[in-house]
């Protein structure tokens, strides 16, 4: 900003040029201006000091030693003033000068003195240059040091307090993380401080493996003396270390056990150590252990296959009251509602078949609760003659709301019979009866485990070949979604009968994106009969959500190709036992691939499945041993199923059903 005109700086120029005056004169002039505004700030005494100043200096030291006397003021200095833009002014000859003004000439007067530099204004600027780090500059310099230092320790307590809030949220996470099926491992976990957890545990396993080994060759060289310490020695490491993995769990009296055993295990080494005995006494150690191990893997198998087909007694108790109920109910009572919808072709149409009445229960309740519109939701439930007065009873009392319900007997379906149906046929020849009920078969848990799987019970229920048979079972109908029971339904399904088929048979979801999901997984192709027809890469699909045109299964006739290829498969040569392979091979070319997100699998046996493709799924699948209403299930999938079951409802109470 230019500087203004003012009686002060005009004066000041005339005599700074012409030379008149005095330097003293000018600086009482300027003394003078602030006397006003300043009586205030110096009624707390001048020092002789800066009377000196005032008497000798130039005009800057006067400004400076003005300014920083008034520094500690506030809102009473003269910076405040200037930077909050107040007025502050007074009178001189009856001319208002204001702070601004102030500067703004005295910046004049050093401007002019500036112009000419004589001897005395080479000593004024000599004077000023004393003065450029006077010590209200430092004392500033030194405020604004402090406050940057001030400002840089709050941003890192900031930082820290962050990562302090991170490190406790990740340890808040850690604990709630559901490790039942992938074990115990947490990097907080007290025994994984450290890369050595269990250093100890597998120091005494070692002196274990020894002490056995010497304890044979003892025993062979007659060292009866050595050979009982050896084993007095042998039981008491066994009894220390117990069933300790990591040394957090050993005994106190463990490092006493390792020592003695150290110390036998010496005395051994000098009375018995022959390296080819012991190298042979540890390579038959060896041998025998992996047959141990691998019985005990048969065993594990089996026992896994057993665990996953067996009813859990919840389950079984809830199938016996409710059949009781139902036989009590008189025989006008047994009918579902709103029979008429049952072959509407225009209404929305499940075929369900199951002899489990809870997980039934799941599928048909997801199912309503996601749908747009439940009044347009027609299913169909088979089930067994054991099953089917639980079936009724569940949900005559516990109705779908608006949506049409149907429950039949397969049982009481006469036309599927041997003569008709292939799989019946065989499963009363007598290679058939042999393979599955022969009284010879091994009983004990390692030898049975084999091909335990295809002895499954449920190959042997017409419930599971029933899907072959739907034309059969619906022959008005035009189009039927196939549910499994072990699914859950999280999003409206009408959208899938707008899906085209292109003038295939089969709507599903491929399941090739592993390698043993091909065709070459699931079929013999030695055989020829399966090497001709077939491409050993061709892409699987899944059963648990198929959409079917029947107009199109009955048009190609494909009940009649699974029975072509069902015969053929007597002898077990072409597969094992199951549905897949057959509907593989069935469907073969006349499926049409279905997106991704409509069908999830692998919840029954896969914990490495994304949380994100789960819930963006419209059906999720539990196929695999890990069936939701097991024990034996996944705890962080469990939830998806759970919330479909009112377990307050009295007959789960009553049969001590819980979440």
């Amino acid at each position: 900003m230019a500087p203004k005109k003012g009686l002060l700086s005009a004066t000041a120029a005339q005599r700074a040029r012409a030379g008149g005056g005095s330097r003293p004169t000018v600086l009482l002039i300027i003394f003078f201006l602030f006397l006003s505004p300043a009586v205030f700030f110096f009624s707390r005494g001048l020092r002789s000091a800066d009377l000196e100043i005032i008497s000798s200096g130039s005009v800057q030291q006067v400004i400076d030693m003005i300014a920083a006397s008034t520094n500690d003021l506030g809102p009473y200095s003269l910076d405040h003033f200037r930077k909050n833009n107040l007025s502050v002014s007074w009178k001189i000859d009856g001319l208002e000068t204001t702070v601004d003004d102030f500067y703004e000439r005295n910046q004049t007067v050093i401007d002019i003195v500036k112009e000419k530099p004589n001897s005395e204004e080479v000593k004024l600027m000599d004077d000023s240059s004393q003065f450029t780090d006077s010590t209200a500059k430092q004392t500033r310099r030194q405020l604004r040091e402090k406050k940057r230092e001030k400002h840089a320790a709050q941003l890192l307590q900031q930082d820290n307090n962050i990562l302090i809030k991170l490190e406790n949220a990740a340890i808040e996470r850690s604990k709630s993380v559901d490790t039942s099926v992938l074990g115990k491992y947490s990097i907080w976990r007290k025994e994984y401080e450290n890369d050595n957890s269990d250093s100890t545990v597998r120091l005494m396993r070692d002196q274990m493996i020894m002490a056995r080994a010497y304890l044979a060759i003892a025993k062979m060289k007659n060292k009866l003396d050595l050979y009982h310490e050896l084993q007095t020695r042998l039981k008491e490491s066994q009894c220390a270390l117990g069933e300790a993995s990591t040394d957090a769990d050993l005994h106190r009296s463990s490092p006493d056990k390792i020592k003695s055993m150290g110390q036998i295990l010496s005395k051994a080494k000098e009375q018995l150590y022959d390296c080819k005995l012991v190298t042979g006494k540890l390579r038959a150690m060896l041998q025998s252990a992996d047959e141990e191990a691998r019985g005990l893997k048969k065993q594990s198998t089996f026992l896994s296959q057993l665990a996953a087909k067996t009813i859990p007694n919840g389950i079984h108790c809830l199938s016996l009251r409710l059949t009781i109920d139902f036989h009590l109910l008189p025989p006008e009572k047994r009918n579902f509602p709103r029979s008429e919808n049952l072959e509407n072709p225009n209404l929305y149409h499940y075929a369900l078949f199951s002899d489990n009445v809870l997980a039934a229960s799941v599928v048909v309740n997801s199912t309503i609760v996601n749908a747009k519109d439940p009044s347009k939701h027609v299913f169909h439930l088979v089930t067994d003659k054991l099953n089917f007065g639980a079936m009724n009873m569940w949900f005559l009392s516990n109705p779908p709301g608006k949506a049409t319900i149907h429950v039949e007997n397969v049982d009481e379906f006469r036309w599927l019979n041997s003569s008709y149906c292939p799989v019946l046929r065989q499963l009363e020849s007598a290679a058939m009866r042999e393979y599955y009920f022969k009284a010879e078969h091994p009983t004990t848990l390692s030898s049975g485990a084999s091909n335990l799987k295809y002895r499954n019970p449920k190959y042997l229920s017409m419930l599971n070949h029933l899907r072959f048979y739907l034309p059969q079972v619906y022959p008005k109908l035009e189009k039927i979604l196939f549910l499994d029971d072990d699914i859950v339904v999280q999003k409206d399904l009408t959208g899938l009968w707008d899906v085209d088929l292109h003038g295939k048979v089969n709507g599903a979801v491929e399941t090739c994106g592993e390698s043993f999901h091909r065709f070459d997984k699931y079929l013999n192709f030695s055989n020829p009969h399966i090497a001709r027809k077939f491409d050993p890469n061709a892409c699987g699909w899944a059963y648990g959500m198929n959409m079917f045109d029947l107009k199109e299964w009955k048009k190609r006739d494909m009940t009649g190709i699974y029975h072509k290829w069902q015969n053929l498969n007597e002898e077990r040569l072409l597969w094992k036992l199951g549905t897949l392979p057959p509907g593989l091979i069935t469907f073969y070319g006349l499926t049409h691939p279905l997106d991704k997100s409509w069908h999830v699998l692998g919840l029954g046996y896969n914990p490495g499945i994304d949380r994100s493709e789960i819930e963006n799924a419209a059906v999720v699948h539990y196929n695999g041993n890990m069936k939701p209403w097991l024990e034996l299930a996944m705890t962080k999938y469990r939830g998806y199923w759970s919330k479909y079951i009112k377990y307050n409802h009295p007959y789960l109470r009553q049969c001590k059903l819980t979440e």
